[in-house]
């Protein structure tokens, strides 16, 4: 049975020319500090990189104007709205659930599986002095008890949708388990929203167009899922500083004097800041009703050497770094895209955001292919649950690794 768990504090307020190697310039203070990481007897992704990674002005890396923030009639529609934050401790999810405070909602549901990133937010209310209240919620979208007992103690009326697996060559091996998070998670968390009145927002990626990944495929698949809803659907680039990302993994290897690892020379994306993809979120919540897919107005992407070079300069100004290509991983593709052939932008409006015209299946449709897709993953049968992929995702590409697994290829 789910318990309600409050926490209130008091109240109070593709990039150009390259780099031909790291200039040498005057050691940043935090630099001592992040080098004598690796002397530590630790296991290498054990250690503090995100204090490191916050340090950096990522701006001088993007060189771009910053992404708009929420005008005030974004922010009174949004004000005082309950609401419900899924993967609320994830690097977007956590720093939501702060900016959300300002909307001062009547309540603020934050939803994880994992318990020490939950109790690190309660943290940041009960000792950070962070205003108004919260309650965490430990568990999965894809508990639809849980789920229907949140809705009908809390009545959220506003849900951000960000918690998913995204690891793709993680989840080209386990992918049961990214159809069961991902697309029935999602699913599970709609058909909950939908019987209380709830609007979904869900955080997507531009992995989802024409995927060559499972997590690609099942994310587009929990667009669809969203979109069916009369949900609004939010696919981003790549966002800086975040766990898991590439610049955590550039930065361990800063920290131990390790060859930066790209994939390709090749290899691009697009990228933004944690602030800007919560700015985001906020502006999609408040679209007018019926389904929409959004995407930032961004004018190029940026190459992996890039970024390597840059954080190499900044965080470590007196060494110089090798570059390590080791070749494209299962499920990875050399650049991404906002959207797909089979879809059309609209001119992005004034806060940077296009709306892309996507085809939506039906009700009717969903649920006779995700039934199957279900009968696929609860008898473990992969190559049946990668035809019932495909069919929801036409412009899917299996990976040999994946397809492999199933013991068949599978035309897409």
């Amino acid at each position: 049975m789910y318990l309600s768990n409050s926490t209130a504090a008091p109240e109070p307020e593709p990039g150009s020319a390259r780099p031909e190697g790291p200039p040498r310039r005057e050691r940043r203070k935090h630099v001592p500090e992040f080098r004598e990481l690796a002397a530590l007897s630790l296991s290498p992704y054990t250690l503090t990189v995100n204090s490191s990674l916050s340090t950096l002005d990522w701006s001088h890396f993007l060189a771009r104007p910053r992404l708009p923030s929420p005008p005030l009639s974004v922010l009174d529609a949004l004000y005082r709205r309950p609401i419900l934050i899924t993967g609320a401790g994830g690097s977007i999810g956590s720093a939501l659930s702060q900016r959300a405070t300002a909307l001062g909602p009547s309540a603020l549901l934050l939803l994880d599986t994992s318990e020490s990133r939950l109790y690190s937010l309660q943290q940041d209310w009960t000792l950070g002095g962070l205003p108004g209240a919260i309650t965490t919620v430990l568990g999965s979208v894809a508990d639809r008890t849980l789920l229907d007992e949140v809705f009908t103690a809390h009545a959220p009326r506003l849900v951000f949708h960000a918690a998913a697996f995204k690891h793709v060559p993680l989840l080209e091996v386990h992918p049961f388990a990214a159809i069961a998070n991902n697309v029935f998670g999602t699913l599970s968390l709609v058909r909950a929203a939908e019987g209380h009145n709830a609007r979904v927002v869900l955080l997507s990626t531009d992995k989802a167009v024409e995927p060559s990944s499972v997590m690609g495929a099942t994310k587009r698949i929990s667009e669809q899922v969203v979109l069916a809803s009369g949900g609004i659907v939010l696919r981003l680039g790549n966002v800086l500083g975040t766990r898991g990302s590439v610049t955590e993994t550039f930065a361990v290897q800063i920290a131990t004097g390790k060859p930066l690892t790209i994939t390709d020379p090749a290899a691009r994306r697009y990228f933004l800041t944690v602030d800007e993809a919560v700015n985001l979120l906020l502006i999609a919540a408040a679209e007018a009703d019926g389904p929409a897919l959004l995407a930032p107005e961004l004018a190029r992407p940026h190459y992996i050497t890039d970024l390597a070079h840059f954080m190499a300069r900044e965080l470590d100004p007196e060494h110089s770094f090798d570059l390590d290509f080791i070749g494209t991983r299962p499920g990875d593709k050399d650049a991404e895209r906002f959207w797909s052939r089979t879809e059309t932008p609209r001119p992005a409006n004034e806060l940077g955001l296009l709306t892309v015209q996507t085809p939506i299946l039906t009700d009717a449709e969903l649920e006779t292919r995700l039934a199957a897709l279900r009968s696929a993953v609860d008898t473990r049968d992969l190559g049946s649950a990668l035809g019932e992929l495909c069919g929801l995702v036409p412009d899917y590409s299996p990976s040999a690794v994946v397809q492999s697994l199933a013991g068949h290829r599978v035309s897409s």
